[in-house]
């Protein structure tokens, strides 16, 4: 395992996969963004700063007809970088290697993939920031000179055959950005951090996707799956698919605002994205301990969850909405999360920092 890679929970991964606004992608998921996907960059939606530079990058190697630099696209999941590596491909000509940084744990590994490349290839690494040390110091000299050396035989016997490669071009997607060392993020000649979605993007995503898969969707109903998606069009995608199925049994098939409300309330996504782990999470920090502070253990045994998943899976999203904190002393409820509840909120809880030690 890379040192550098945090602790992997396969508890908290499963629960990530199996929660309907979790941005960690199932097989179905897969199988229905392959369909759904663009295949070229006029055809990308949102992320307008990083498609006008990525064009830029690669008509410019068009033009030179060079094989295009090597690509970092960071950021969280289901935001489009395995698609935007695909669009690379598309866009260059170029047939495109998929493979993830967990699936290379030791350099011949890599070597193995890196020797059959064909001249232009694009190779789409995911969860780069995964992938083993001897690996990573191999992929140093393949990016830059188009060179490996294999080791050959072992201890002092042991000889360095060097290995020339074809150019060709890497597609790096991490989520961690911050867990890359220092030389490989060097070695990238183009660098993107993929943003959340606003909520209009998610609409053109969401009417998109329902023309792709012949839904009937007017425009309020595609804003209220937007409103819920969290920022992500994996997960606006995924909610699309359940409202149509709601809509297709209990309404004549049309998705409007009414119908995309009650088939998501029915599968416990409110307003603003939260699923019933969220808002137990919540719950239980402001009936249970007055909004807090309290320790992350202590909020994990009141809600029946591990300590990893309320962290990991519920945690992230309710600080990017402002209705909790992570402060020295605890998990911390803001005055947003009391009124998404609809409770009235103690006098103190304006300005958490400032609470004494032993209360108000």
């Amino acid at each position: 395992m890379n040192p550098y890679d945090p602790p992997y929970d396969d508890e908290s991964a499963a629960t990530a996969a199996d929660r309907l606004v979790g941005s960690a992608a199932d097989g179905e998921d897969q199988a229905v963004e392959a369909a759904l996907r663009p295949r070229e960059l006029a055809e990308f939606v949102g992320q307008e700063r990083v498609r006008e530079q990525l064009d830029l990058v690669l008509k410019a190697a068009r033009q030179r007809g060079a094989t295009a630099d090597h690509v970092l696209l960071s950021g969280a999941p289901g935001l489009g970088k395995t698609t935007l590596s695909m669009i690379i491909a598309a866009e260059m000509g170029a047939p495109i290697r998929i493979t993830s940084g967990p699936a290379i744990q030791h350099a011949g590994d890599l070597a193995a993939i890196l020797s059959s490349l064909q001249e232009g290839e694009v190779l789409f690494l995911d969860e780069i920031h995964r992938m083993s040390r001897p690996a990573e110091e191999m992929l140093y000299m393949a990016m830059e000179d188009f060179r490996v050396d294999v080791i050959v035989g072992k201890g002092p016997g042991a000889t360095a055959i060097p290995l020339e490669l074809p150019p060709f071009t890497l597609v790096g997607a991490t989520t961690r950005a911050g867990l890359l060392p220092p030389p490989l993020r060097d070695r990238f000649g183009f660098t993107g951090h993929m943003e959340f979605y606003a909520p209009a993007e998610l609409e053109r995503v969401v009417h998109r996707s329902a023309g792709l898969l012949d839904v009937d969707i007017d425009t309020d109903g595609a804003a209220e799956i937007a409103g819920r998606s969290r920022g992500t069009p994996r997960i606006a995608n995924r909610l699309l698919r359940r409202v149509r199925d709601y809509a297709q049994v209990k309404a004549d098939g049309v998705i409007t605002r009414e119908v995309a409300a009650s088939a998501l309330d029915v599968y416990e996504v409110d307003r603003r994205g939260l699923d019933r782990l969220d808002r137990a999470v919540l719950d239980a920090l402001l009936r249970l301990f007055g909004g807090g502070p309290v320790g992350l253990s202590t909020l994990a045994v009141a809600v029946g969850e591990e300590r990893e998943t309320v962290e990991e899976v519920a945690e992230p999203f309710l600080v990017r909405e402002g209705l909790l904190a992570r402060t020295p002393r605890g998990r911390v409820a803001t005055p947003a999360a009391w009124a998404h509840l609809g409770l009235v909120p103690p006098q103190n809880v304006g300005n958490p920092s400032q609470q004494g030690l032993f209360g108000p």
